[in-house]
């Protein structure tokens, strides 16, 4: 399982504020601690009005770069913006995102062919998140045949098949892991992502909602996941669901994990702090 860092995000109130006042120190600590918690990439969105992005996914570029030698991932849907990044990454990035929406295909699609970029891929196109599993493939054929057209390997795409809020719709994490059984079918050299955030919006307890979804995700055929690397329990999660997927070698990850002091929760079973 892989995990790309997301707290370097300038829709977060904080980021946001520390990229208005040129915090370095908040933004770098931000970076190091993702990398401590085992990302393997780091993504940088700055989030800020489109005249300023291109200026401000740089400076985060730039500042990302001097604490990690980390791949990052350019998080815009600002094709100028990724363009003017791409000029100052030391490592081939990863593009987040394209999506079945014609203007994505026109303006970054070419952006991640021209640099050998890995690329996340939305399952969504100019009309929406299709509400069917059948519908989510539909957009993706289109887009892998994109993808493959401009010269895109299926193995450099990061398909998310969008996990949509549960309390909503009781029934958008079942069409999401279907999705995914599905696209591991359809397009087995592909790599699977996705966020946890959206599906427990607006209920409580979320950290319990995006563990489960996660274990559950990873059964389904998800390979990457766009968290909080330094979410311990989250983390300890996964560990434990790559375990039991047979998914580590003579358990070696989870075992190191245990020797490391990272399974075990930060609060006893009364849930009152040690």
């Amino acid at each position: 399982m892989k995990i790309i860092g997301e707290k370097i995000n300038g829709t977060r109130k904080l980021v946001g504020k520390a990229i208005a006042e040129r915090d370095a120190e908040f933004i770098q600590n931000l970076a190091k601690r993702q990398i401590e918690g085992g990302a393997h990439w780091l993504d940088v969105n700055a989030g800020t009005a489109p005249d300023r992005e291109a200026a401000d996914l740089i400076w985060l570029v730039g500042l990302v770069q001097q604490v990690s030698d980390a791949p990052l991932c350019l998080d815009s849907a600002n094709p100028d913006a990724l363009r003017a990044a791409m000029q100052h990454v030391t490592k081939t990035p990863m593009i987040n995102s394209i999506s079945g929406e014609q203007n994505r295909l026109n303006n970054i699609l070419p952006i991640v062919a021209e640099h050998g970029c890995q690329v996340i891929a939305l399952c969504m196109d100019d009309k929406g998140i299709p509400p069917t599993v059948e519908g989510r493939i539909q957009v993706m054929d289109k887009v892998i045949a994109e993808a493959r057209r401009a010269g895109v390997p299926d193995d450099k795409v990061y398909i998310d098949p969008l996990a949509m809020t549960i309390a909503t719709n009781t029934e958008a994490a079942r069409i999401t892991f279907n999705t995914m059984r599905a696209l591991r079918t359809q397009f087995p050299q592909a790599h699977i992502s996705c966020g946890l955030s959206n599906v427990s919006f607006g209920l409580p307890v979320r950290s319990l909602i995006n563990r489960t979804f996660l274990i559950l995700a990873l059964d389904a055929g998800m390979d990457t996941a766009i968290i909080d690397p330094n979410d311990r329990e989250l983390q300890a999660a996964l560990r434990a669901a790559d375990l039991l997927l047979g998914r580590d070698k003579h358990c070696l990850g989870y075992t190191r994990a245990y020797r490391a002091g990272l399974l075990e929760s930060t609060a006893p079973a009364n849930g009152k702090p040690k």
